[in-house]
């Protein structure tokens, strides 16, 4: 890993993201309820074009600076959907190389939108390496998943929407990957805590925070298509670790939870979502998210999976 200084985006850079995206992406809706008799919000960003909150940071990496001829990226699936879809929208080419594991749904809908399709690898990893080797040319740009200012600026965008509607809200519940979307969501709350909620056996960003630095994880959990990044990006550790914006409170869940909270979100709300968005609901659910009023970002819903009848 370089140790060469990176950029860290600030909280205006989350505002002008907010401004840049919104002719691209939804506003979506924010559900008040309680569970259990108490308070809670979701976010329902599961009903975001491309069907995760990732066409936020695809949109605004891509209207950063000069129009590319064609972008290049990696993904294990949502952020490759992101990107193919700011791409239409843009009018710009898309490659999107994801690994053999992305789930066939996702992989699906990415070639619907006319992006070329490359699969790579069994890993993200292996995927994304492949991909930044691709990305040479002048005029093509590669688009990190994570690993960008401009990309965590945008999913910041989520959190400024949460709060423009719920100025009391006290905590802010997002799944976490490679922490993006985390660290956006600490830029973007103004003091207030960030909950990053991954799987047991798939926590890249708790365990970079535990020991001060990027480590790399193994990855095993029904949320790997979506939170299978294998160590979290340096942009996002640098936003995540600092602590000078906003406490950052990390959380573990085991898979059996969080398919128990996709399940429950169904039964109760009909919100029918990918494992990795229940990841938060399955925290709370436990008892493990901090606040008197948190707001649960439900990210994502590329699944094939159905509910039982």
């Amino acid at each position: 890993m370089t140790n060469a200084p990176i950029e860290l985006p600030s909280p205006a850079d989350v505002r002008a993201a907010a401004e840049a995206v919104r002719p691209y992406v939804r506003r979506t809706p924010l559900l008040r309820t309680e569970v259990d008799g108490r308070p809670l919000l979701l976010k329902l960003e599961h009903l975001q074009r491309s069907g995760s909150f990732k066409l936020r940071g695809a949109t605004n990496a891509l209207l950063a600076g000069d129009r590319p001829s064609t972008v290049v990226t990696a993904s294990g699936g949502n952020h490759g959907l992101g990107v193919a879809t700011a791409a239409v929208a843009l009018g710009v080419p898309a490659t999107v190389f994801v690994p053999t594991s992305a789930p066939a749904g996702k992989v699906r809908r990415i070639e619907a939108l006319g992006a070329t399709l490359v699969r790579h690898g069994e890993t993200y990893a292996e995927a994304a390496a492949a991909a930044l080797e691709a990305a040479s040319g002048p005029g093509v740009r590669h688009l990190h998943a994570y690993d960008a200012p401009a990309v965590v600026a945008g999913q910041g965008t989520v959190a400024v929407e949460v709060l423009a509607e719920a100025p009391e809200v006290d905590a802010i519940v997002v799944a976490a990957g490679g922490g993006g979307l985390a660290a956006g969501t600490s830029l973007a709350s103004d003091g207030r805590t960030t909950v990053t909620v991954e799987p047991e056996r798939c926590r890249a960003v708790h365990d970079a925070l535990a020991a001060g630095e990027p480590v790399d994880v193994a990855i095993d959990s029904v949320a790997a298509s979506a939170l299978g990044a294998t160590r979290i990006g340096r942009v996002p550790f640098g936003v995540l670790s600092t602590g000078r914006l906003a406490p950052v409170a990390p959380v573990l869940v085991g898979d059996a939870e969080i398919l128990a909270a996709r399940d429950r979100l169904w039964e109760d709300f009909r919100l029918a979502v990918e494992p990795a968005a229940a990841a938060g609901f399955a925290a709370w659910l436990a008892g493990l998210v901090p606040g008197r009023l948190p707001c649960l970002v439900l990210c994502g819903a590329n699944t094939d999976w159905a509910p039982q009848p």
